[in-house]
């Protein structure tokens, strides 16, 4: 019907027709082509069926169609081959079933013949192997006995030193080797075991050497690193030891009733006792503690290496090491850390090193023959000597505190005794004990010092108050002061020393007590430790106390009243300088007849003091009048004078009579002496004043106002401030003023000039030189004044005067010059 339509639509319809016929064949081909490859099981087949899904939009649904029929097909396919075969197999398995009771008939049959045959040959082989195992045992049994009975005592010598080779007993294995190569080895040398073991020999010989060598080396590094542990045991023994014997010795002391003072407290003799016994056997327990240097030490290695080496013959080879190593090992105990100094524990090591060092080589010497000698002892010992005398020298020499000089000390002392106990010579380390001692007195000294100094510190320089019975108590169990006065006045009352007094006398005592613990355990004798003390203690008194009363008076802010106080101290303290020999004496229990003591030198040290501080308070009072004088304001043109002394001179009076009332508890003739001192200074002060070269004029008013001030100063020395004072000898202090001032208020020159140069003259004092300055600056004064009153007769006549006075005098003071 559509070609009826035209013959175009046709022709096209026809085309796409063809076209979609050819397109479905190239696609089932393609189809084809997957499903052969997908049944030819070649893997991967990812990429083809991809190319089925990539090709067309309906792909899969053909492909799956495509595949379902060619599943059919195969199905088809196999029930064919199935019902093909089917007959033929059921045939094979009819026929199987009927032989299989042959079979199993067969089996049992051959089975049961293999059986019947295997019994009747087992017994044959078997007696045949029997046969032959005893023939061939027969003939072996008898060739080994014959070889054993020869080369058994050669084996059981080598296996005997296989065991103490094994068992570490050279010694021993040693002397088989010789057994068997003197007896056993010729009777076997044809064998080539023989020829094994003594070729083996002479290994295990340089094998016991090393192991032995080995094992000293061992050695020396353990007593390398355990001489500290063994030189503190042997000092602990030491130590022990010497408590002991101290002890016994105080006990038999105590037993004559002897008694110990203590700062003016008595220790009763029982309790004394009981602590002495309780002390016993604490020291009897730890000594049973103690371990000896057997206890610490395996020498073992020693003696078996030196016997070793001895069988071998080369005992001198092993001496020479063991000595080469000791004295490096030697060298490296001998050598101090750097920091030793620094605390006790450095020092306690570096000597227990030593000690176990010379403990072992001690031990060594004793129980071996020949390994040392003592002169190799000593001489390695003089050795170490020198440098442990040098190295405590020079790190001794770094210690500041005397705690550790005197732990130090100490340690010498017990490292001396213990080595002295082993024989060896320690005189030189006593001998450095002096030295140290020299050194721990320098640091006692420079520790007081400052002890001193903090006591002048806190002291308030002022007499001791107490208000009761027991603070009178407690200032004197401090301080040996007696004052029946004292103790007669009534509460409360004063003692005249400050609180410095007591406190320096207690420090004094401190000291001597800490100077005799480094005096304690020298094994010198009474008599020299009681010079010890005294000496010690005469250097702190004449150079660390005076320094320190020397420096505390020469500082600014020590008032007068602060130095008149130190001088009364210091009186105390020099009477109590005999309590301090006392108390030494009791100490050593060396009289202070005995010949050659020495005396305690607190007499000068005291008096140097005193005289330092009477300087100070004389220059002190002098700059105090200075102060005054300073502020002296004089009107020199003055014409009339103001009839009543000056302000300043009647403070410094007053100022002078109150401090001189504090110097009433002063000897006598420092009073005197400071108030003699003082009058002196103020009246050179006023004479320079009048000659004061930046005065050029003084008025007769003026001399008139300053005669008045000195009047003043002359009735304070007539009122007789300071007692003792015979006449009017404080009054001759002012005489050159005086005389002076006399002159020119009554204007006397022509006795003056008349009677100069002769010693009944009555105004002797007067110097030609001061009048002249005195009255030049008086003529200028006059000239200035009366500059308009010339022409009054008098005045002229006065002028004159002056100017002939000056002339006369300038005439005597040039033929003085020219005298001289």
């Amino acid at each position: 019907m559509c070609c009826v339509g035209g013959t175009g639509s046709c022709s096209d319809a026809g085309k796409s027709g063809a076209c979609g016929a050819m397109l479905e064949e190239e696609t089932d081909q393609t189809y084809e082509n997957v499903l052969a490859e997908i049944q030819s099981f070649e893997l991967p087949i990812e990429a083809t069926l991809r190319s089925v899904y990539d090709d067309q939009p309906n792909a899969h649904k053909k492909f799956m169609e495509k595949l379902d029929a060619c599943i059919r097909n195969h199905d088809k396919e196999i029930e064919k081959m199935c019902n093909f075969h089917h007959q033929g197999f059921v045939d094979a398995i009819t026929e199987l079933l009927k032989v299989r009771t042959d079979a199993e008939k067969l089996k049992v049959q051959v089975t049961d013949t293999n059986r019947r045959f295997q019994d009747a040959g087992k017994e044959v082989i078997v007696h045949t192997e029997d046969i032959i195992r005893c023939r061939i045992q027969q003939r072996n049994i008898i060739t080994v006995v014959e070889k054993l009975q020869l080369c058994l005592p050669v084996l059981e010598m080598y296996s005997k030193l296989k065991e103490q080779m094994s068992a570490k007993r050279y010694y021993s294995a040693l002397k088989t080797m010789e057994q068997l190569e003197n007896v056993y080895f010729p009777w076997v040398s044809q064998y080539r075991f023989c020829q094994l073991m003594i070729e083996n020999l002479p290994k295990l010989r340089e094998d016991i050497k090393e192991i032995s060598m080995s094992d000293l080396k061992d050695f020396l590094e353990s007593i390398r690193k355990h001489s500290d542990k063994i030189g503190e045991t042997a000092m602990k023994q030491a130590q022990h030891q010497k408590t002991f014997n101290v002890s016994l010795q105080k006990k038999n002391k105590m037993k004559f009733g002897k008694n110990m003072y203590i700062n003016h407290d008595k220790i009763p003799e029982e309790s004394s006792e009981t602590v002495l016994k309780h002390s016993l056997e604490e020291e009897d327990e730890n000594e049973e503690e103690v371990l000896t240097v057997q206890d610490l030490v395996d020498f073992s290695p020693v003696y078996r290496c030196l016997h070793i080496y001895s069988v071998l013959g080369d005992e001198e080879t092993f001496e020479n090491y063991y000595r080469k190593q000791r004295k490096k090992q030697a060298r490296l105990v001998l050598q101090p850390q750097s920091n030793m100094h620094e605390t006790v524990d450095g020092y306690r090591r570096y000597f227990t090193q030593i000690v176990g060092f010379f403990v072992v080589e001690d031990h060594i010497l004793h129980v071996t023959q020949g390994l040392v000698t003592r002169a190799y002892t000593d001489e390695l010992w003089n050795m170490a000597l020198s440098k442990i005398i040098a190295v405590l020298r020079a790190h001794s020499s770094y210690c500041t505190d005397p705690d550790l000089v005197l732990e130090l000390k100490n340690l010498i002392v017990i490292f001396a005794d213990t080595l002295q106990g082993y024989g060896f010579p320690v005189n030189r380390l006593f001998d450095l004990l002096f030295e140290i001692r020299d050194q721990y007195n320098e640091t006692l000294l420079k520790k007081w010092a400052g002890v001193f100094r903090d006591i002048f510190e806190e002291d308030n320089y002022s007499p001791i108050p107490i208000v009761n019975e027991e603070e009178y108590k407690i200032v004197i169990s401090k301080f040996p002061f007696q004052d029946p006065d004292l103790e007669k006045q009534s509460f409360p009352k004063k003692f005249p020393m400050s609180q410095s007094v007591p406190h320096i006398y207690i420090q004094v005592k401190e000291f001597i007590y800490a100077s005799l613990k480094f005096s304690e355990s020298l094994h010198r004798s009474s008599t020299e430790i009681d010079d010890m003390l005294r000496k010690s203690t005469n250097l702190l008194l004449t150079r660390t106390l005076s320094s320190c009363l020397l420096n505390l008076i020469r500082k600014p802010h020590i008032g007068l009243t602060e130095l008149v106080q130190i001088i009364i101290n210091t009186t105390h303290l020099e009477q109590a300088c005999k309590y301090l020999e006392d108390f030494i004496t009791n100490i050593t229990n060396i009289s202070q007849e005995t010949v050659h003591t020495t005396r305690l030198y607190g007499l000068s040290t005291f008096k140097d003091a005193r005289h330092a501080a009477e300087g100070e308070i004389y220059t002190k009072l002098n700059q105090k009048i200075d102060e005054f004088v300073q502020l002296a304001d004089y009107d020199w043109t003055m014409s009339e004078p103001d009839g009543r002394a000056s302000g300043y001179l009647m403070d410094l009076i007053n100022f002078l009579r109150s401090i001189f009332q504090v110097f009433t508890h002063l000897p006598g003739k420092v009073a005197q002496t400071a108030c003699m001192s003082a009058c002196q200074h103020l009246s050179t002060s006023l004479m320079q004043m009048l000659l004061d070269s930046e005065l050029k004029q003084i008025s007769m008013g003026a001399v008139q106002q300053f005669n008045l001030d000195v009047i003043q100063c002359e009735l304070f020395a007539s009122s007789e401030p300071v007692p003792g004072f015979q006449g009017d000898t404080l009054q001759l202090a002012f005489i050159d003023l005086r005389q002076l001032l006399d002159l020119f208020m009554v204007w006397d020159w022509s006795t003056y000039l008349a009677d100069y140069g002769q010693p009944a003259s009555k105004y002797l004092r007067v110097n030609p030189n001061t009048a002249l300055t005195l009255l030049e600056k008086m003529k200028d004064t006059s000239k200035k004044n009366n500059i308009f009153a010339q022409f009054r007769k008098n005045d002229r006549d006065k002028q004159k005067l002056i100017e002939t006075v000056v002339k006369q005098l300038r005439s005597l003071v040039n033929g003085m010059s020219q005298h001289a």
